[in-house]
């Protein structure tokens, strides 16, 4: 039975990963940082299927232990500020998690053991300013955030470990990849929620920023097993996973809104707080290498993903009134 580490377990990937190893059979320990504040909502259903061990990406120490002790087959490296207006406002921060930590746990997998599959989550937020569209593997990077400059980091950090060390370490630039364990933050649950929200007469607006804004939406269960795929291919590479098809905000609101029987446009309204400093351009995949290669493809469509996530918090704002 092999055995993965998960970190960022607690997460929307980690809880959908969790859950699909566990389906392969796979011991899984999930790596979470020491705070009074940890919440396992996305893991209850699994929580006594799973270790929970505490370690630290800004700790190497805590890393090699993990390791030592639990002997994983697998790393997957989910963990991350991932939350690109948070980037902006803690810029060294994010660096210290979403760059640098990445470097610390391969260097704690070349020190205990090198034959430990890894896979570093990358993201398209690295292509920012695109220089071609859409964008593959072998398209230059032009970040335009705090946060999409340390996937950078953490994604060149991996391909050289890669290839000084031979350490079997994948790299997956995943596109926008949604659901409705999404965190509030995110402009899709917030688009979700909010609807379900002033359907059931509990608000009576939601503000956003660029309607216009376009990105490759998938949903995340589908993107879990890309992942785990490139850790059981022949070699270890960079792959681009996404849709390959682009929606904008706005679409997302008309479905969303749609979905409960409401006109978005009498509700939403464009606020300039939640502009991006520096707006990314237009994000659309190539994921012909995952196709031929993985044999992966998408199974939920843009449609369906929204339907699922605005039913999801119908769901659990009715659950809360009663």
């Amino acid at each position: 039975m092999p055995t993965a580490l998960i970190t960022g377990i607690t997460g929307q990937d980690g809880s959908y990963l969790a859950e699909f190893l566990l389906k392969k059979g796979y011991t899984v320990v999930g790596m979470v940082r020491r705070s009074s504040t940890v919440t396992f909502e996305r893991l209850s259903h699994i929580q006594d299927d799973i270790i929970i061990a505490q370690g630290d990406l800004h700790d190497q120490s805590s890393l090699v232990a993990l390791l030592e002790e639990y002997k994983p087959d697998e790393v997957y490296n989910l963990a991350a500020q991932s939350f690109v207006p948070t980037s902006w406002n803690q810029p060294i921060l994010t660096g210290e998690v979403t760059a640098l930590g990445v470097a610390r746990l391969l260097e704690a997998i070349r020190l205990v053991n090198p034959k430990i599959r890894f896979y570093q989550a990358s993201s398209s937020e690295m292509f920012g300013k695109v220089v071609e569209v859409p964008q593959r593997e072998s398209t230059p990077f032009y970040p335009r955030s705090p946060y999409g400059v340390a996937k950078v980091y953490g994604h060149w950090i991996t391909v050289n470990y890669r290839e000084s060390f031979d350490i079997f370490a994948a790299s997956g630039i995943l596109f926008n990849h949604e659901s409705p364990r999404r965190g509030m933050e995110f402009v899709t649950r917030k688009i979700a929620h909010h609807a379900a929200k002033i359907k059931l007469g509990l608000a009576k607006e939601l503000r956003l920023g660029n309607l216009e804004a376009r990105r490759d939406w998938g949903y995340a269960g589908d993107y879990v097993e890309a992942m785990w795929l490139m850790l059981q291919h022949h070699t270890p590479d960079n792959f681009v996973i996404g849709t390959g098809e682009t929606h904008s905000v706005r679409e997302f609101c008309e479905l969303a809104f749609g979905c409960v029987g409401l006109n978005y446009e009498e509700y939403v309204v464009q606020d300039p707080r939640f502009y991006r400093p520096a707006e990314v351009d237009l994000l659309i995949s190539d994921p012909s290498k995952a196709h031929r290669e993985l044999g992966w493809k998408p199974k939920v469509s843009f449609r369906e993903l929204v339907e699922m996530m605005v039913e999801s918090d119908l769901r659990l704002l009715r659950d809360a009134k009663k």
